[in-house]
């Protein structure tokens, strides 16, 4: 079935009753407003069945659920933009559809085709084409869910999926620098496991460590690796990218990584740019020893929440070392600005990653 063919079988009921008029968009906080409407597609018997936008609603399950007992859950995180000549614009959707379907293949759940996925962000998205903020710093966030539906309590792989989609507005996360904790006991991670993948239980495993970071005083931890607890891997729930006297640095990928969006972005921007490059470890004894000798330091995570979050300070086993104060200079900055030029219109997009709602 073709795309166009797709869209046309695609059920759109509206609401009657919208809920634009609560929103607050001079405060908005993340995750807090949920759009008009929701996109739902089911998959049985081996193949995704009807899809449809409707109005936001609660969704019916059994207890014995699968996905509430084994797992299978996996989501995206996306942003659509309101470029300065008004159009609306999804950010690079190949590529988390790409991510996505490697998501569902380690979790052993069936491929979206790209078709359905680009069918369900876009009509759901023209459907509720007012709830994309007019301010820049601001998006309309994207969160594809797919979850095991199947009512059976037995250890198994699930028959049964559903495909749901939500939306709303959002403002830009970690506007101020953050303070971190590197945690040298806990792990986000391992080798062989699904550290790639946007697996719902990454995030609820992390969640204990976060928790005691932050009773400490932190807003976020910086993970290590599983073996040594010496190289970084990620900040919190992004990737994690260093500047060291004007190189660019962000730990390879591996299968305890996830591929960030934002962070291949970033990179793209940066080659641009002319900024050095280095996809390697990096430890935590390089990091403290170029601070001890003065060298221009930066360190941030990025994500698609977040976009860019500087590192203001860090903690490695109860020592603190302060981060020099980025400026308009600073890697991160320009590398910001780049990004945000072309989400918003401002530049052109050479690399064709806005993707345009008629």
């Amino acid at each position: 079935m073709s795309i166009l063919e797709l869209h046309q079988t695609v059920t759109v009921k509206k609401t009657q009753q919208s809920q634009l008029s609560e929103v607050d968009w001079e405060a908005l906080e993340f995750g807090k407003y949920v759009s008009d409407h929701m996109f739902l597609c089911s998959y049985d018997q081996g193949a995704w069945q009807e899809a449809a936008v409707l109005p936001y609603q609660n969704l019916s399950l059994a207890p014995t659920t699968l996905a509430l007992h084994y797992g299978q859950s996996i989501f995206e995180g996306m942003k659509a933009f309101r470029q300065k000549d008004g159009r609306i614009a999804i950010f690079r959707i190949e590529k988390h559809h790409d991510r996505l379907n490697r998501s569902l293949d380690r979790m052993c759940m069936p491929p979206v085709p790209y078709e359905l996925f680009e069918a369900a962000l876009t009509e759901l998205i023209r459907t509720d084409r007012d709830w994309v903020p007019r301010a820049e710093g601001s998006a309309l966030y994207i969160r594809p869910l797919i979850f095991a539906s199947e009512a059976r309590f037995g250890v198994k792989v699930s028959d049964q999926y559903q495909f749901v989609v939500i939306t709303g507005p959002s403002p830009m996360l970690y506007a101020k620098p953050i303070k971190v904790k590197v945690e040298r006991n806990y792990i986000r991670a391992a080798k062989g496991g699904t550290g790639y993948a946007k697996c719902a239980g990454n995030y609820g495993g992390a969640f204990y460590p976060t928790q005691q970071a932050r009773a400490e005083g932190f807003d976020q931890v910086l993970w290590t690796d599983a073996g040594t607890h010496e190289y970084f891997e990620e900040s919190g729930t992004m990737n994690l990218l260093f500047a060291l006297n004007g190189t660019l640095i962000t730990p390879p990928l591996s299968d305890t990584i996830l591929d960030g969006i934002t962070r291949d972005s970033l990179l793209q921007l940066a080659a641009d740019l002319k900024i050095p490059c280095e996809e390697r470890q990096i430890g935590i004894q390089e990091l403290v020893k170029a601070i001890e000798a003065g060298d221009m330091v930066e360190a941030f995570g990025a994500g698609t929440a977040a976009v860019i979050a500087p590192i203001a300070s860090f903690s490695v086993d109860g020592r603190l070392y302060e981060m020099p104060v980025a400026n308009e200079q600073s890697c991160m900055h320009r590398l910001k600005q780049e990004l945000d030029a072309i989400r918003y219109g401002h530049k052109e997009d050479r690399h064709n990653w806005n993707y345009y709602i008629d």
